[in-house]
């Protein structure tokens, strides 16, 4: 009997960028990092492309690509991040791809995605085809062939779903075991109902769809998968191993697949070091032949279903109610919030059914004047989304349109496909797959469908957003002060709504705060600034200056005047409107400079309020990364109190408080809290440093120890992280520079008492790299008498012996 194993790793991320920015602002609930994406990034996908094996002393003996030998999906919206913000993780995966054709017979390990991640059983026939043509687009511009397979949103199907799939040339999707409803042997009369638990997930399944065409669908084990989503055989990769092994435990002949599907994030991020499980586990199954590992496009031109199936139409892998986590009030929940508290599901989907219809019948109409068919458009319109510039636009443009647009058009064009865009992901499930309107997914979702409102308003003339607000109000709100989804919409949503003034305003704010800068980029905007006149008098500063702002979506220019009046801290008003007569600005300059001049700051204000028309923004009008970089800059004198009277504390009390521990007494806080503090500030400056001081690094962990203070391990942890990244880039470059590893050695060693989980994995990598191309050389020249050899690999071995890779 032939034994096969396929572990397939369905890699996503909801779309967490600013709707208006077109990228991730700062999001402090995953602190020390700068969003959840970087987060899982670090935890989970980069992880997974360099995953360790260890001996039996723990030591790493290999570092591998856990993608080469899985099956994997990848989501569009995490790849486009992925590219942009972690770009070598990104092509790790590409190549994973390229390596694993040569694993299994051609066949490549990625497959497509539904493009955002919506419930496919739920929109209508024309949004579900444009989903598989996007996942399908993207995946082959990505990844440079076409995709096999496809993988559902929460494997969430319907016959129709699968017919659109095999009209595109999907071969075969993953379902989960309880969405199959009955089988027989094709050529067989008789069918035989199943269920979770019996249906023999060895084999692949033929599905015949009502239009004549077929699909084949892997039920992958589901108890073995459930064992792996909560950790409780990832606790080594033998007891993985021994698992999977046990699913092929037949005495028949035919070739049987053990194989299961979960969340990717499962190995890494949401148990953490498990992708070392999973490495383990390849490394256990193919050193001792136990198995053939290979992906499903591979075993189905093997072993072509000899069964077929029925499924259950609307069902999922991850609500017991089919789709109805997404449209009901099902019972379903995470337990922030009791079982059936989620009554806010069907209104929230219902306002957004009802944004989207409006939406499309205008789009259909206004789109029609420009080309014969609109919905073709969306479709090509992915081409466009993945590739910005110029050139490519004006290549898009012309083949929708059989001419070059105007200027004026082409921003139609844009707007009415952007809209059409943002109609898409405000779609994404993870709108309605958590316990409350008021979360952070939810609230995204709802950032979409106020930037397609908001674009519909710019293109249509006509107010969508009332009638919205007026559906959401019956969406009952688990936390208390939202009330409801209305409030929810225009207290953490409309706020965050943006126009190109607003753009403006933050360009204006942050030239008060930043060295000038005629041209910048501002997310998705670039800026360029025509005139800037700036005045200071004592900590008062007034700044005039005209600017022109595009965005680089919709290609829409604007050009306005602005006047800053910044009465120091944190204290300032920005003006923005379009742009006037050069006569009157040369005026309102003046009128300006005048009032300013003389101290008074009220008429100042009043010229302002005028001639901008009440147009005024603050510093909450800054976009987060910049109003917190801001925010920092002017509490840095705050800081520089605090931290003196700390330290003043704790250097005149670092006596008693020794004696205090040396007698075993608690620290009183009022004492503690200064220590802490200080050790902690001047540990992390330690790690900033351009050069390390070891000697008074090595001071600093003994007095935690001494004086049993608490460290802020995450935060010590991620500069600590960065630094050793340095000096390891730094020795990958020279790699024979004795001092540099002995300097690595020590700030490691002293690292390690006092954060003992540091994030080693950059540096492990590339120590591994040098173990196996640079040690072997300089080991032989050591056994030959070459001292300074000899010193070398004493000190990198020790040097090994800290990061925990094995060299012999």
């Amino acid at each position: 009997m032939d034994k096969y194993v396929c572990i397939h790793g369905h890699f996503y991320q909801p779309p967490r960028e600013n709707p208006w920015l077109e990228d991730v602002e700062l999001q402090d609930s995953a602190n020390p990092y700068h969003d959840w994406n970087a987060k899982i990034t670090e935890e989970s996908y980069r992880t997974n492309a360099a995953s360790r094996i260890l001996s039996s002393e723990r030591k790493i003996i290999n570092i591998v690509c856990n993608y080469e030998k899985m099956s994997f999906d990848f989501g569009p919206t995490l790849m486009i991040w992925l590219q942009k913000h972690a770009p070598d993780v990104y092509e790790s995966i590409l190549e994973a791809d390229k390596q694993s054709q040569q694993n299994f017979s051609g066949h490549g390990s990625a497959i497509a995605q539904i493009y955002n991640h919506i419930i496919m059983p739920l929109p209508n026939r024309r949004d579900k085809i444009t989903q598989v043509l996007w996942g399908l687009t993207d995946f082959e511009q990505r990844f440079k062939r076409k995709s096999e397979g496809m993988w559902l949103s929460e494997t969430a199907v319907d016959l129709e779903t699968l017919d659109i799939l095999a009209e595109h040339g999907i071969k075969f999707t993953i379902l989960s075991p309880g969405q199959v409803k009955r089988i027989r042997k094709i050529g067989d009369s008789n069918w035989q109902n199943v269920n979770r638990d019996n249906i023999d997930t060895s084999r692949p399944y033929l599905c015949r769809l009502p239009s004549g065409r077929s699909i084949s669908l892997f039920f992958y084990h589901g108890a073995t998968a459930g064992d792996v989503a909560n950790g409780s055989i990832l606790r080594s990769g033998e007891l993985f191993a021994g698992k999977l092994l046990w699913l092929l435990e037949d005495n028949g002949e035919r070739a049987r697949l053990a194989h299961i599907a979960t969340d990717g994030e499962t190995f890494g991020h949401h148990h953490r070091y498990t992708d070392m499980a999973l490495a383990y586990c390849t490394h256990y199954i193919q050193s001792k032949n136990l198995a053939k590992f290979t992906n499903y496009g591979e075993y189905l031109v093997k072993f072509p279903p000899t069964y077929e199936a029925e499924i259950y139409e609307n069902s999922s892998w991850s609500c017991n109610h089919g789709v109805e986590r997404w449209r009901r009030n099902c019972g379903c929940h995470l337990g922030r919030y009791p079982s059936g508290k989620q009554q806010w599901r069907q209104p929230l989907r219902e306002a957004l059914d009802w944004l989207r219809d409006r939406i499309a019948d205008s789009y259909e109409k206004q789109m029609s004047a420009f080309t014969s068919d609109p919905w073709h458009a969306r479709n090509e319109y992915i081409r466009v989304i993945n590739e910005r510039s110029q050139e490519n636009i004006s290549q898009f443009m012309e083949q929708i349109t059989g001419r070059q647009p105007a200027n004026e058009e082409k921003i139609m064009v844009l707007k009415l496909l952007e809209q059409q865009r943002n109609a898409m992901l405000m779609f994404t499930s993870c709108g309605w797959f958590f316990d409350d309107i008021a979360g952070i997914e939810t609230v995204q979702i709802l950032q979409y469908a106020s930037r397609a409102i908001q674009l519909d308003k710019e293109i249509s003339a006509r107010d969508l957003e009332t009638q919205f607000e007026s559906i959401l109000e019956n969406a009952p709100c688990n936390a208390k002060e939202y009330e409801n989804g209305k409030k929810v919409y225009q207290m953490l949503v409309k706020n965050s709504s943006i126009d190109l003034n607003r753009v403006g305003a933050h360009l204006a704010a942050s030239l008060i705060f930043e060295e000038f800068d005629e041209r910048k980029e501002i997310y998705c905007y670039s800026t360029k600034v025509d005139f800037f006149e700036r005045i200071e008098m004592g900590i008062q500063v007034l700044a005039v200056g005209r600017a022109t702002i595009q965005s680089n979506i919709v290609l829409e220019k604007h050009l306005i005047d602005f006047a800053v009046l910044h009465f120091g801290d944190h204290n300032l008003i920005c003006s923005v409107y379009a742009r006037s007569e050069d006569k009157d600005f040369e005026k309102m300059k003046e009128d300006l400079k005048t009032a300013f001049a003389k101290g008074d700051t009220t008429e100042v204000m009043r010229v302002m309020s005028i001639f901008f028309r009440g147009n005024n923004y603050s510093l909450w009008h800054l976009f987060k990364d910049q109003q917190r970089r801001v925010l920092n800059q002017l509490l840095s004198s705050t800081w520089e109190e605090i931290e003196a009277t700390f330290r003043h504390i704790y250097e005149h009390n670092f006596t008693i408080m020794q004696i205090m521990r040396g007698i075993h007494m608690p620290l009183p806080s009022a004492l503690c809290a200064p220590a802490e503090f200080i050790i902690n500030k001047d540990l992390c400056n330690e790690m900033r440093c351009q050069e390390t001081d070891l000697p008074a690094l090595r001071r600093l962990a003994d007095q935690v120890v001494k004086l049993s203070l608490r460290i802020d391990t995450s935060t010590l942890g991620y500069e600590a992280s960065h630094k050793i990244n340095y000096l390891m880039g730094k020795l990958e470059n020279s790699p024979e520079d004795i001092k540099l590893i002995d300097r690595t050695s020590q700030l490691i060693g002293i690292l390690l008492e006092i954060v003992p989980d540091l994030n080693l994995h950059t540096a492990q990598n590339i120590l591994f790299v040098i173990t196996r191309k640079k040690y072997p050389e300089m080991d032989i020249k050591a056994k030959s008498g070459d001292q300074q050899a000899q010193s070398w690999c004493d000190h990198f071995r020790e040097l090994s012996n800290y990061l925990g890779i094995k060299v012999d």
